[in-house]
């Protein structure tokens, strides 16, 4: 009797462990799924800044965003100190709650826009790197064609092919030459650098070689009529871009030259209405006198919004014409890149210029 109540007690203790226990199991195992994802992640973040060259663990890179963003966040708080107190003459309570208000909202808000940034930065990289290895890969190619015609294997071909001056594909080369001598097959570490890249034409260059590899074939010839053909293609795309010029030269007189001629023209028409209109409201000049209802008050375009205005379009005038430029010219946004600050530097500096010259005109006949 006795045993039997001790084997009820036992099993009534099993009964109320066994939910408690299912539970723990599946915490751990969520916490286990949470980390492989984490892992994951920065695994996919790593690869992504091996692509810029940026040698960075994804930690690291956001421990610096979050000091950029705090040092970004100091440097306006100071000016908003010095900007209300000053300007305003605001109260160091008010200016406290604008300060708070910044560290709470904006500082959400300037890292956000750091990583924006950033992304842009590293993926501009990234596209810099692509062309970089698309132009000196017939070079590349001719040269391991060579080593191989002097009796090379292939991986022995493709690193003594490396010079210094190659840059990038040097650098990538050396990748799959370590991966190769430390036992992994040539042919996957191949297909693992023309997958690093966004490139059509470095994906089906290092495709027609390892078809040579794995077929047996004459490599050496393969790799100069591969070389050949990117040739090919880089005169068939130089000579598009010359097709276009007369579009190209169009599209950019009339963004930074036209527009801010036209915009200084108008800004310096609107500053003399205005001190005609004032001169004549303060002389009593009424439109009524002479059977016109004109009447000269307050109220209309005033020149500082209009130069504001103004310089708000040319930025993005400019900005969004050597986007068109780019895409005309090279067949994508990314190469155009580089163009977008002389593109409104010359705007913006055009626009000042021509205002400074249309005022001073107009100020010699009124």
């Amino acid at each position: 009797m006795l045993g039997k109540i001790i084997k009820n007690w036992k099993e009534n203790i099993r009964r109320r462990q066994k939910p408690h226990l299912e539970q723990i199991r599946i915490d751990i195992r969520k916490k286990h799924e949470q980390k492989a994802k984490l892992q994951e992640r920065r695994k996919r973040v790593k690869e992504y800044l091996s692509k810029a060259g940026i040698p960075l663990e994804p930690q690291d890179l956001s421990k610096k965003m979050f000091k950029a963003g705090v040092f970004v966040t100091l440097a306006v708080s100071g000016y908003l100190i010095y900007f209300l107190s000053t300007s305003f003459g605001i109260t160091w309570e008010k200016v406290a709650l604008w300060v708070a208000t910044v560290w709470v909202v904006g500082f959400i808000g300037i890292l956000f826009i750091l990583w924006i940034l950033l992304y842009i930065i590293i993926d501009l990289r990234i596209f810099k790197r692509r062309l970089e290895i698309e132009e000196i890969l017939p070079d590349f190619l001719q040269l391991t064609s060579s080593n191989i015609k002097a009796g090379m294997t292939v991986d022995r071909a493709l690193w003594y092919a490396v010079r210094p001056n190659f840059g990038v594909l040097a650098r990538e080369i050396e990748i799959v030459a370590k991966e190769t001598m430390g036992g992994e097959d040539l042919v996957v570490a191949l297909r693992k650098f023309a997958e690093k890249y966004n490139s059509d034409l470095l994906r089906r260059s290092v495709s027609l070689i390892i078809e040579g590899i794995e077929s047996g074939g004459e490599i050496g010839g393969l790799l100069i009529k591969v070389a050949e053909n990117i040739e090919d293609q880089k005169i068939m795309k130089k000579e598009m871009g010359a097709n276009v010029t007369t579009y190209v030269i169009f599209i950019t007189f009339a963004s930074i030259i036209a527009a801010p001629v036209l915009f200084a023209l108008s800004g310096a028409l609107i500053e003399v209405i205005h001190s005609i209109a004032g001169s004549l409201a303060s002389t009593g000049f009424s439109g009524a006198t002479v059977g016109m209802s004109i009447s000269f008050g307050e109220g209309g375009v005033e020149a500082g919004d209009f130069r504001v205005f103004a310089i708000v379009s040319l930025t993005i005038t400019a900005i969004f014409s050597s986007m068109v430029v780019s895409m005309i010219k090279k067949g994508n946004v990314n190469e155009g890149a580089k163009n977008i600050p002389i593109f409104v530097a010359v705007s913006l500096v055009l626009y000042f210029l021509s205002n400074l010259a249309a005022q001073h005109m107009l100020g010699l006949f009124f």
